[in-house]
């Protein structure tokens, strides 16, 4: 029988999140300081439909966001088998990989994309800088 990797600890994510809120560009778009973001680690199939329900694309993803209102910047979908896979692929632990889909998300919920070569280094920048609040360092080349 094959062993199961257990997921991470909610207050992994909770933490690393709360951290990238301390990147000042961050914080400067955040609506109030006790604003809220939901995350889910679910399969594969379950961001396949929902990127097909949402988004029109009929394929799998590894994270998706869902924009909120209010203090509720809104939802985090995030594959945990599509985490397993990067981080073997990429050399570095589930949970580095998790971090990066978590801050990758919060970024696209608080406004910021990647369609343009310029935009995509900024959330890369973005997003190293928020990992490197929680000592996070990714494998090279992953971004």
């Amino acid at each position: 029988m094959k062993a199961r990797q257990a997921g991470p600890r909610a207050t992994f994510v909770r933490r690393v999140l709360l951290r990238a809120t301390e990147v000042p560009e961050v914080a400067a778009r955040l609506p109030e300081p006790s604003s809220s973001v939901a995350v889910r680690l679910t399969s594969d199939e379950e961001l396949a439909r929902l990127n097909r329900t949402f988004a029109g694309e009929d394929r799998a993803t590894d994270v998706l966001s869902f924009a909120g209102e209010g203090t509720h910047l809104g939802d985090v979908a995030i594959s945990w088998p599509a985490v397993v896979r990067q981080a073997e692929e990429y050399g570095h632990d589930a949970e580095t990989e998790l971090a990066l889909l978590a801050v990758h998300g919060l970024l696209h919920l608080l406004g910021w994309d990647h369609a343009s070569a310029n935009e995509r280094r900024e959330m890369t920048r973005l997003t190293v800088a928020a990992l490197e609040r929680s000592r996070i360092r990714l494998a090279p080349r992953r971004l």
